[in-house]
This record gives C-alpha cells, sequence and structure tokens, in this order.
C-alpha cells in the first residue's frame, strides 16, 4: 500500500534510506523527492527520530522561515522565493583538501545516498519546530573531499546572486553583508547528527526552506544551518560567520543552545514551538547534550557562545 510522504512522516514509523546504487538517474532522484515511490525500501531504526518527536505539519514548517537574502518577514520569503531557479545547482568544495572540486547536487544525492533525519529546530528568537529532513551526514561528503591535516574548520558559503535574491540586490542598502557565511569546527562538522538536507516531508526542499541544499546542525541555534549552500572549504582558521561579523557581541561562532546565556534580545530559557500556545523550557544542546556535550568538555560555554 502506498502511504502518503507527510502520513510516512508523522507516523514517524519509517526511516527513508537508499543506498547510492540505487539512484541511477537524475529522473529517479527528481521522482523520489517529488513523491515517494511505491517500490520505494522502507526501513526502520530509532536513528532516524531518537527523541520520539513529532514534526510540525509541512504547512508550519514552510510558511515560517529566517531567510534574510529574501527578506526579513518570516512569511514574504515564502512569495518572493517562488521564482528561484534551484536546477542545476552547483555546489564548490575547495580549501586544505585532496579533492577539489565541484559538483551537481543531484551527483551528490546519487553519490551518498538518502537518508530521514527528524530534528529539533531552534531559532536564537525564541521559537522552535520539529523538521523530517532527508538528505545525508556531512561525513560522508568530508570522507569523500579528504580534508588535510591543516584543515581545522569547515567553512560555508550561501549562494551570492542578486538576480535570485531580493536583498542581495540592494548592495549596501541591504540588511547585513552578502554572501552569508557560517562556520564549523572540524569535530563538529563530523559529528553524526550533522546533516546535508535536500527535502523534507518526502519532497524536495523549497525554495523559502533553503534550496536546493542546505546544512542542518540541531544542536546549535538555527542562523548556524546556512541555506542555499554555493561553497564548503576546508580551512585552517577559524571563520567569521556573518552575524559574528554584524555584532560580536550578540553572535559567537559556537552558538549552541543554551537556556542559561541569553541573547541580549531574547531569553533563551523559554521556547515557543510552533503551532503551541505555551512556551516549553529550553533544553541544553536543544535536547542533544548526550550526543554532543562531550564535543565542548572544558570549555566556556559563556565565553564560547
Amino acid at each position: 500500500m502506498l502511504i502518503t510522504p507527510e502520513a510516512l512522516f508523522e507516523a514517524r514509523r519509517y526511516f527513508l534510506k537508499l543506498g547510492a546504487g540505487a539512484l541511477v538517474s537524475s529522473a529517479a532522484i527528481s521522482q523520489l523527492l517529488a513523491d515517494l515511490p511505491p517500490d520505494m525500501s522502507l526501513h526502520y531504526t530509532p536513528d532516524a527520530n531518537p527523541l520520539k518527536l513529532s514534526p510540525n505539519t509541512l504547512e508550519q514548517i514552510t510558511n515560517y522561515v529566517n531567510f534574510y537574502e529574501f527578506s526579513t518577514d518570516k512569511t514574504a520569503p515564502v512569495k518572493l522565493s517562488q521564482k528561484m531557479k534551484t536546477t542545476p545547482w552547483d555546489v564548490h568544495f575547495s580549501g586544505e583538501l585532496k579533492n577539489v572540486q565541484t559538483m551537481e547536487v543531484d551527483d551528490l544525492i546519487a553519490k551518498f545516498g538518502l537518508e530521514e533525519r527528524i530534528y529539533r529546530f531552534r531559532c536564537v528568537e525564541g521559537w522552535s519546530m520539529v523538521v523530517p529532513w532527508i538528505g545525508f551526514p556531512l561525513s560522508k561528503l568530508l570522507d569523500s573531499l579528504e580534508p588535510n591535516a591543516k584543515a581545522k574548520y569547515v567553512k560555508f558559503t550561501t549562494r551570492h546572486d542578486p538576480s535570485l535574491f531580493p536583498d542581495q540586490a540592494k548592495g549596501i542598502f541591504s540588511s547585513i553583508p552578502y554572501p552569508y557565511v557560517e562556520g564549523l569546527r572540524m569535530d563538529e562538522a563530523r559529528h553524526p547528527l550533522t546533516f546535508v538536507a535536500v527535502g523534507m516531508y518526502g519532497k524536495r526542499l523549497l525554495p523559502q526552506n533553503g534550496a536546493p541544499i542546505r546544512l542542518v546542525v540541531p544542536w546549535k541555534y538555527g542562523f548556524k544551518s546556512i541555506k542555499s549552500l554555493d561553497k564548503i572549504e576546508c580551512v585552517e582558521k577559524e571563520p567569521l560567520n556573518t552575524w559574528q561579523a554584524i555584532d560580536a557581541k550578540e553572535y559567537g561562532f559556537y552558538a549552541n543552545v543554551n537556556p542559561e546565556v541569553d541573547h541580549p534580545r531574547w531569553t533563551q530559557s523559554k521556547e515557543r514551538l510552533l503551532g503551541k500556545l505555551t512556551k516549553q523550557a529550553t533544553l541544553p544542546f536543544n535536547g542533544y547534550d548526550k550526543e554532543v556535550a562531550s564535543l565542548y568538555a572544558g570549555m566556556d560555554l559563556r565565553k564560547f557562545f
């Protein structure tokens, strides 16, 4: 029996995983992400949803977003992004690595396969959601690129194209300096939770959600999960991420979800889950403390925020 994508994910009973050998063409990839095919192999594993989370609805996830390249408004990117062309889309890999190269998104999918990951997503502004992402672990990509011993960090850059992004077209009058940049320490980037997403709810990412390819780091505030990736570089020095460049007192490099460290404008002790009227307590590392706390052993998380 064919199960519809949203029903499948909301039931939270299956783990979607296709090996690279099962994806033989761009047409097959498009079919997979457009609508779950009836003959697709479905497997259950607790790794897909270790916290047993209930996802937000597709409508909630796709209609309340931060994507400043389109607008600072939460709902405006939905309309402003609809003409964005997301295929073909090349991603460039460079820096301290053996395999400097450029690959199209569909080729990345064919090479690394697809998995489902149901993750919490927490914005520094105090709202949160639960998203059923589809993609592959960043560690698979890094293993393929073969960073050398000098590569201590991974730098990510959003595409800079004023013809695609209205706010970029404003030049010096834009809300933030472009292109948008983020970064992770290499051990963070290689952590099993760190994920490259190309879809959600069984379909390709919509433009307002960072199509066609984005980063997802579930234990960090949402601005670390950079959208519409253009470049991934393995570098020796810590990258200056965009929000840290704007105001280093308000935005640090690490951006780990921490209920004990408030942002100057938003308390972090509570959060509003989309669709809920009451607030809930914010969890350390967004609920992933058992998985990631060891990465920061001995660090002052008030200083390295």
